[in-house]
């Protein structure tokens, strides 16, 4: 399994309130490291595409519970 697959099937077997905590965290994180681009330089500017990918992965997953899949 690689990296992404891990974090999907870690990701699913959280509980909703634990998936939409990890949304906010993930969003929250997304903004500060847009913040700090814009004004700083970034240690690892791959670290916003990965954020936007956990954030992505959280929603869909979401989606897939409420359409009950």
């Amino acid at each position: 399994m690689n990296e992404r697959e891990n974090t999907a099937n870690y990701l699913r077997g959280l509980s909703d309130e634990q998936l939409a905590a990890q949304a906010k965290d993930a969003a929250n994180t997304l903004f500060r490291l847009r913040v700090q681009s814009q004004t700083d330089r970034l240690d690892v500017p791959s670290e916003i595409r990965r954020n936007r990918r956990l954030i992505a992965r959280i929603k869909t997953i979401a989606n897939e519970r409420k359409r009950g899949q």
